[in-house]
């Protein structure tokens, strides 16, 4: 099927060109980081983790958030979104890539990712970390590649993978829980030392994910004949809406206990991200709270949320939201104070934004082949026209072609 990702318009081949550049200049800035070290960025002693780990966490939760379409297909029966299926598992791979990509960056030189093969440490999460996540993206991978191909060919889903996709729903939720005991296990990170922040790194990013899956798919809808059904779009809005009131809940839940108990090693590190003026990252926090505020309410208004113009950016506003919470925040509050209770600064550099850059556009680059591959199949077998008369499944369809063009 990759022959599929060889043929395209030119707006396409133009995209595929400009991440190219983008991956080009990226690269530049990497090759400058492996000669240089990572002094090219901003971490240092107190600081060892930075921006790189930072999207890590954030991009976990969008390979977890996959199962939010799988899980209703499998465990429930629910075939409204069974079409829509192939794209969250696609999803899945491309985080999972950058997840793996933004450790070998952190790690400095690129040969040291095989000490964890070679000098195993199962005493270690990261060692756990290592395993859960290229073992999601491998399920993922077999799973949705296999399915696919089967739906060219007009044949059924082969028995042999079922077992597969129950296993990479159980894992998906593995992958993110197992990232949070990265954090939550260090007994000197008061910010981080909470039994919650699991289930909050879960609710996190079962309204992310999802957000940025209905925002790709907008996109493809727009260039592609493919169209979600409008009921599977409604569902996973709702799950969306759901998982971000969740998340704020539980944010709110560590803001009383934090202030209520008085306990000064958790009041800090919250202080420091939304009263420490010096540090640059009050108005950003301030920001998420305002556009989490402004998402839950334009989501859990009916007339809003059902509003497909608005809906976009109201998913925006909860993408940026939850990314400065936990593709910003969550780091930068750890580190700050530091054991010493002394303060300090971290922000990434210009090389690491560009480093960052550069995997982000190796990641849309792979949502871009793969999703072109599914479209282009799901054209061929004719699933593009069932749904986009709203038929969402094959059997029972009486629409027409010319029906379906009509609707699209």
């Amino acid at each position: 099927m990759l022959e599929l990702a060889l043929k395209g318009s030119k707006r396409y081949y133009g995209w595929i060109a400009f991440l190219l550049v983008l991956i080009a200049i990226g690269f530049a800035a990497y090759v400058n980081q492996l000669m240089v070290g990572l002094k090219t960025t901003g971490m240092g002693r107190d600081v060892s983790w930075g921006f790189y780990i930072s999207q890590l966490t954030y991009l976990v939760g969008l390979a977890a958030s996959g199962v939010m379409i799988v899980l209703p297909n499998y465990f429930h029966s629910y075939k409204t979104n069974k079409h829509m299926v192939i794209f969250g598992e696609f999803m899945a791979i491309a985080a999972c890539v950058m997840c793996l990509l933004f450790v070998i960056v952190d790690i400095g030189q690129p040969q040291r990712m095989m000490n964890m093969i070679f000098h195993p440490t199962p005493n270690s999460i990261l060692f756990w970390d290592m395993i859960v996540i290229n073992g999601y993206l491998f399920l993922n991978l077999l799973c949705g590649w296999t399915c696919l191909q089967a739906d060219r060919q007009h044949l059924p889903h082969p028995k042999w993978v079922k077992p597969f996709i129950y296993t990479s729903i159980i894992w998906a939720f593995s992958i993110h829980t197992v990232t949070a005991f990265l954090y939550q296990g260090l007994p000197g990170r008061h910010y981080w030392l909470t039994a919650i922040l699991a289930a909050r790194f879960l609710a996190s990013a079962f309204c992310a994910g999802p957000a940025i899956l209905i925002l790709v798919l907008l996109v493809t809808e727009k260039v592609t004949t493919f169209k979600m059904p409008k009921n599977a779009l409604s569902t996973l809005v709702k799950i969306v809406m759901y998982a971000m009131c969740i998340n704020m809940f539980f944010f709110l839940l560590e803001v009383f206990t934090a202030f209520y108990s008085n306990i000064p090693g958790h009041m800090h590190p919250l202080l420091y991200l939304f009263a420490h003026a010096s540090t640059g990252l009050v108005t950003l926090m301030w920001t998420f709270i305002v556009f989490a505020a402004i998402s839950i309410t334009l989501l859990v208004t009916p007339r809003f949320r059902n509003n497909l113009k608005l809906l976009p950016w109201t998913l925006v506003l909860l993408i940026i939201a939850t990314w400065l919470d936990k593709g910003l925040g969550l780091l930068i509050g750890g580190f700050n104070p530091t054991p010493f209770d002394t303060i300090t600064p971290y922000w990434p550099t210009g090389k690491e934004l560009l480093v960052s850059m550069m995997i982000y556009s190796i990641g849309a680059l792979i949502v871009t082949v793969l999703f072109k591959i599914a479209t282009e199949v799901k054209e061929e077998v004719g699933h593009s026209q069932r749904l986009a008369c709203g038929c969402s499944s094959e059997d029972g369809c009486t629409c027409t072609g010319e029906e379906a063009a009509a609707e699209a």
